[in-house]
């Protein structure tokens, strides 16, 4: 198979697949970034927590590293393109890795050959099944407590999940508001034991299925439950339940956690020397954007050591 042979294929165009390639690149390897365009927090208005960029929105964010990318030419970004297999296989000259590509812009090759593969390919979500949500998702109604509650603090909001972590996500929003009701819109997320330790807090659970959100503009302003009751809110969370994007490495045998995030050492490098991953893709799961880019930059360093035979820790 004809293919680009280079030194490192970054898979994921988010903030630790874009900051590995930045330091890859400084550091003279030669480089693809495979991105598929599809970033989950492509619904959000406002990023928060990232030094310097705090509340820039998170489209803006990838424009600029984009930009700094551009200016160093031993690094290649393929636009809406995919992976659509990787496999270890002798491509000759050190490159033992083989993707396969599947892009809709022009100029794609079919496969990238490399010697390294750095997986910084995030997770796919799946939202409670409510008719609204996604109107109000990345505007009022959000999924990480540190990324968005102090906009929302000392309001009444939601917590609407049905994982069996609701309760701890529960007491972690309460420290920006004492109006917090929890909705497990009929499941059992929540046993009674934590309720009751959720009501000593002042935290209401709320079990019966919910009809649908309502507001207007993005802006949410009540739960309604079947039956028609309504609980007023001025913004809340979900708890999606969150997938690995990692089909395209079925046909390697690595090392997964029980959510199936890619397990690594804190440098990044998995059970399968030469791939490395960062971000959320990796385990625990997911994280802040300037904890994945902080992922993506040390991974990169120690791949490019790797590269050379530099040993470092594990």
């Amino acid at each position: 198979m004809p293919s680009t042979e280079v030194d490192v294929v970054v898979i994921g165009g988010g903030p630790a697949g874009l900051s590995a390639a930045l330091n890859l690149g400084r550091a003279r390897a030669s480089v693809v970034v495979v991105d598929a365009g599809r970033p989950r927090n492509a619904a959000t208005l406002r990023s928060h927590g990232f030094l310097t960029r705090d509340g820039v929105p998170p489209l803006e964010l990838r424009k600029l590293a984009r930009a700094e990318l551009a200016a160093y030419p031993n690094v290649r970004v393929l636009d809406r393109t995919v992976v659509t297999a990787l496999q270890e296989r002798d491509c000759g000259d050190g490159r033992r890795f083989l993707a396969a590509l599947k892009g809709r812009g022009t100029g794609i090759p079919p496969a990238v050959a490399a010697r390294s593969v750095l997986v910084a390919t995030g997770l796919r979500e799946t939202l409670p099944d409510i008719p609204s949500l996604r109107a109000y998702y990345g505007m009022t109604v959000f999924s990480c407590a540190a990324c968005d509650a102090w906009e929302l603090q000392d309001r009444p909001l939601a917590l609407i999940g049905e994982t069996a972590d609701l309760a701890a996500r529960a007491r972690l929003i309460a420290r920006w508001t004492d109006r917090l009701t929890v909705f497990t819109n009929g499941s059992d997320a929540v046993d009674t034991v934590e309720e009751a330790e959720l009501a000593a807090s002042g935290i209401v659970v709320e079990r019966r299925p919910i009809d649908d959100l309502e507001g207007e503009r993005g802006t949410v302003s009540a739960v309604r439950l079947q039956g028609g009751e309504r609980v007023g809110i001025e913004g809340g969370f979900v708890r999606p339940q969150w997938h690995p994007a990692l089909d395209f490495v079925a046909g390697i045998d690595l090392d997964l956690d029980r959510f199936g995030n890619l397990v690594t050492d804190r440098s990044g490098r998995t059970s399968v020397p030469g791939l490395y991953a960062a971000g959320d893709a990796a385990s625990p799961g997911p994280q802040q954007l300037i904890v994945a880019a902080g992922q993506g930059a040390r991974a990169a360093a120690v791949l490019v050591h790797d590269l050379v035979g530099v040993r470092t820790a594990h």
